[in-house]
């Protein structure tokens, strides 16, 4: 069992990755995976396509810290992580995490802390074309009240 924390241009296949974590382990009897995909809006905005920049030193590192920070707080078998950078249009996959684990409660909370954590702290830099011209964006408000709800659970 080894993690995969990948950045790529490429697109990926849902199915083998989801294979490659189905044979991690017969100790785990959960899998949760979660597919993120360009929208066509964003922020009341209609949206043509997204463009991803990123600095690959930094963005590896940070991408391992928050799989680690993950597996501090629960118990995972496998862990693939893969995100796209370059011109994604509509309906394109951006984002695939999946992870396995022994139990249910342990995968779902696993993959919505590295959403939350990977919406707010991952360094992409994210640029929308929209019908008003092209766009940064930062990380929305929700996704930040998103990350800071394991912040408070950490306070208890």
């Amino acid at each position: 069992m080894q993690d995969v924390i990948e950045v790529q241009t490429e697109d990926f296949d849902q199915g083998a990755l989801y294979d490659a974590l189905r044979h991690d382990s017969l100790a785990n009897g959960a899998i949760v995976t979660f597919s993120g995909l360009v929208r066509d809006f964003n922020q009341g905005h209609e949206v043509g396509d997204l463009f991803l920049e990123h600095y690959p030193a930094m963005t590896k590192v940070s991408l391992l810290n928050i799989v680690s920070a993950a597996r501090a707080r629960w118990h995972f078998g496998k862990v693939i992580l893969i995100h796209r950078v370059g011109r994604l249009a509509q309906g394109e996959q951006i984002v695939f995490v999946g992870l396995t684990s022994a139990h249910r409660k342990d995968a779902f909370d696993g993959v919505q802390f590295i959403m939350d954590y990977l919406k707010t702290e991952a360094p992409f830099w994210k640029k929308e074309s929209t019908s008003e011209g092209d766009k940064w964006v930062a990380a929305s408000a929700c996704d930040t009240q998103a990350r800071l709800k394991w912040d408070k659970r950490d306070e208890r």
